[in-house]
């Protein structure tokens, strides 16, 4: 075994010697080929090297030609522009040469003309000295014939000029004055006409008395109740008569506050529509009706803003011109009446070139005095100011809403507009009728009287003012107290009123015991 590896491996070292020997030859030969093909290349790529560097050096030539011959054409250019400053430089200094003779010249005459002056300045004063001294002499000589000294007599001739100029003064001034009181009484009558014409209304006297149309007589009866307690309830409830008489399919709502007729009015067509009428209903369906109208009444005064085009107005102020639907003045209903002024004074206000839209927001709010129930004893003109004054109104819409009804002083033309427009508005044929006023006076001062005392709920004057209702609270007010009421109201009546007939005093006192299952 031994023997046979020495074998082999022998064989593999002469076999390789072997492949040496004649492998060495063939390699020989690649080895030159090889260093030929070297040669060759690096000729190839020295000739490329060449050609490349010549063709280089002739573009650098090219390039460099091109810049001189750029060079030289802004070099003769600038040279060129050189030459043309020069020659206009040149242009330039002959003209300014040609001025300086020109200037030298007219000194020249200046000079000689000022000589000239200075002569005739010399002559003129010369003269001037013997005008004065002839003046002086003539003077002096006037003296000696007048007896007066200059000074006097210029003082007469003053005085005399004064005097003259003073009377045709006087008479310009009269003549210039009576002109314009007659212009400015045209003017005024033709933009009162103008102001009219184009803001022509209806006119509809308001009623103490509102017509119920039922659809048969058998619905008084539901409406009457056992023995009267429906109408009596619905009285207590609302303050507004129901007069159920023989008029055929009609019951009368009788009260002289729209706004209490209108809440019954409402009240009344629920209930008969309904069917349900008993006092339980009735007081539920009066408290609903109240909350709708006066949901109603920020509408109206909404929708009243919108229709005249007044923007920015306080919810305290809208709510009170809604509430002008349900207050009349002489008879005319309130709010037609604002919105009229409010036309009026935006009409006449453009015409004399004021601002309309502060004019037409005084017009409407002129009468809000007149809304609220409390302060009777303030004129409606400073109530409304002061309550414009609260909401934050403009001062001129302050000012005109207290002067105009002359409470205060006018401060701008705008108070005098609504003060004439309100007249105006008034004094429309058929517009407002002075008996009804006197009447809902009388009869909001008889519930006012009531409500001072302590204890009452509420008062109402029905019948025409003939019978005054007091609702008490039971709870304050006992029986023996209610009659004493009755008597000491009817008492002052008599003796702080004026009234026709004579008036029937009622004091309700009503004890409610309420609990509730759960």
């Amino acid at each position: 075994m031994l023997t046979t590896i020495i074998i082999g491996v022998a064989a593999l070292v002469a076999g390789a010697g072997l492949g040496k020997v004649l492998l060495m030859p063939a390699a020989n030969k690649q080895k030159e080929e090889a260093e030929k093909e070297a040669g060759r290349i690096l000729k190839e790529a020295e000739l490329r090297a060449e050609g490349i560097r010549k063709e280089k050096e002739l573009q650098a030539k090219e390039r460099f030609l091109q810049l001189r011959a750029q060079h030289d054409e802004e070099t003769n250019k600038r040279n060129q522009g050189v030459i043309q400053k020069e020659n206009s430089l040149k242009q330039k200094e002959q003209s300014l040469n040609q001025k300086i003779e020109q200037t030298s010249r007219k000194e020249a005459e200046l000079d000689s003309a000022k000589e000239n002056l200075n002569r005739q300045l010399e002559i003129l004063e010369q003269r001037k000295e013997e005008m004065a001294k002839a003046h002086q002499s003539t003077v002096k000589a006037l003296e000696k014939i007048a007896n007066l000294t200059a000074d006097e007599a210029k003082q007469q001739l003053i005085e005399q000029l004064k005097g003259e100029a003073k009377s045709q003064a006087m008479a310009q001034i009269k003549e210039i004055v009576d002109e314009a009181k007659m212009q400015a009484n045209k003017e005024a009558k033709k933009v009162v006409i103008e102001s009219i014409q184009r803001t022509a209304t209806e006119h509809a006297i308001e009623n103490a008395i509102s017509v119920f149309p039922i659809k048969n007589d058998d619905v008084k009866g539901q409406i009457i109740g056992r023995e009267g307690r429906n109408i009596r309830a619905f009285e207590a409830a609302t303050g507004v008569e129901l007069i159920v008489d023989d008029t055929p399919e009609a019951i009368i709502l009788s009260c002289f506050d729209p706004l209490r007729r209108e809440i019954a009015r409402v009240a009344l067509h629920r209930l008969v529509t309904d069917g349900r009428i008993h006092p339980a209903r009735i007081e539920e369906v009066v408290a609903k009706t109240k909350k709708q109208i006066e949901e109603e009444i920020v509408e109206i005064g909404e929708r009243t803003c919108i229709d005249l085009g007044i923007h920015g107005l306080h919810p305290e102020l809208v709510r009170l011109v809604g509430k002008m639907r349900y207050r009349s003045s002489y008879g005319q209903n309130l709010l037609q009446h604002s919105r009229e002024v409010a036309n009026l004074c935006a009409t006449m206000a453009a015409e004399l070139g004021l601002n309309a839209k502060l004019a037409k927001r005084a017009g409407l709010l002129h009468d809000i005095g007149k809304v609220p129930d409390d302060n009777p004893e303030i004129p409606h003109a400073i109530l409304g100011m002061q309550i414009a004054e609260r909401c934050k109104e403009h001062p001129v819409i302050c000012n005109a809403i207290g002067a105009h009804h002359d409470e205060i002083e006018m401060t701008d033309p705008i108070s005098a507009i609504v003060q004439a427009c309100d007249a105006v508005s008034g004094a429309r044929p058929g517009a407002r009728r002075e008996v009804i006023e006197g009447y809902i006076k009388r009869l909001k001062d008889l519930e006012n009287l009531a409500v001072s005392y302590q204890g009452v709920e509420k008062a109402f004057a029905i019948q025409a003012g003939r019978e005054l209702r007091v609702i008490v609270e039971s709870e304050k007010i006992s029986d023996d107290a209610a009659e004493l009421m009755s008597v000491d109201i009817s008492q002052r009546i008599q003796n702080e009123m004026q009234y026709p007939g004579q008036i029937k005093v009622t004091v309700i006192r009503e004890k409610r015991s309420i609990a509730y299952a759960k």
